[in-house]
């Protein structure tokens, strides 16, 4: 299957205004060439989507969200809407990220109550997984990300759904799993999606890695079997880094 590979920054809750130079310099370097290779996107924090909108769009660089709100509107204070983001510019919004399961206490069903109120706006989610230390030295790896895969993915819209495997023990530490543990846990999230969506439904379904990716590992990482692009956090920061990371694709 013939899918588009995708490189997205999480910038998590990093950026002001002047960090908009960042992204106008990641267009320069995303040439013709490339973006018929790769998708970009950035997640910037929510007060630097509408702002980001033209510099992003006149560069063909996507625009996401970091996370939303089930409801469309109402009395949550604090919250985003996939609604709003997508009014804002936003075509992706990244949900049940390791940092908001462990910060906020979100539950598989929660991101997928989210992840179907993304697909209600137009928005693409991008649904992480992934398992953290213990569970791994523990043997749980695979039966924690299926679960988390059964349990957080919408029944439908297999074109639009992108998955996100961040080891959790992996991020932001500069520790990554080996080569054929990225390959083993590709491999069988691809099968947990085809039992998820059926009907040969996973084959649309990019997956991400994540986890302390870098210029130094990625052409590695992205040539892995069933690596279909990667979520980079702190190396998306800034236009090098970034762009260095894309380049695996070149």
């Amino acid at each position: 299957m013939d899918r588009c590979p995708l490189v997205a920054g999480n910038w998590k809750m990093n950026g002001l205004i002047a960090s908009l130079a960042e992204i106008a310099a990641m267009g320069t370097a995303y040439d013709l060439a490339l973006k018929k290779k790769v998708e970009l996107i950035i997640c910037p924090p929510a007060t630097l989507i509408g702002l980001a909108l033209d510099v992003a769009m006149l560069n063909g660089i996507g625009l996401g969200g970091q996370d939303c709100h089930a409801a469309e509107s109402g009395a949550h204070t604090g919250d985003i809407s996939a609604e709003m983001l997508k009014d804002a510019g936003a075509t992706y919004v990244i949900l049940g990220h390791s940092e908001r399961r462990a910060d906020h206490g979100e539950t598989d069903n929660i991101v997928r109550v989210k992840a179907t109120a993304a697909l209600r706006a137009g928005l693409k989610p991008i649904i992480c997984v992934g398992e953290t230390r213990h569970e791994r030295e523990a043997g749980e790896a695979l039966s924690v990300v299926g679960r988390q895969i059964e349990a957080s993915l919408p029944g439908d819209a297999p074109g639009t759904i992108v998955v996100a495997y961040e080891p959790v023990w992996a991020i932001g530490t500069g520790l990554t799993p080996t080569l054929e543990d990225v390959a083993q846990m590709h491999a069988f999230a691809r099968e947990r999606i085809e039992a998820r969506l059926g009907g040969g439904k996973s084959e649309d379904v990019r997956i991400l890695y994540g986890g302390s990716v870098k210029p130094a590992n990625a052409r590695e990482l992205m040539h892995v079997p069933n690596v279909d692009g990667a979520l980079v956090g702190g190396a998306s920061l800034t236009a090098r880094d970034f762009m260095a990371i894309a380049e695996a694709y070149r």
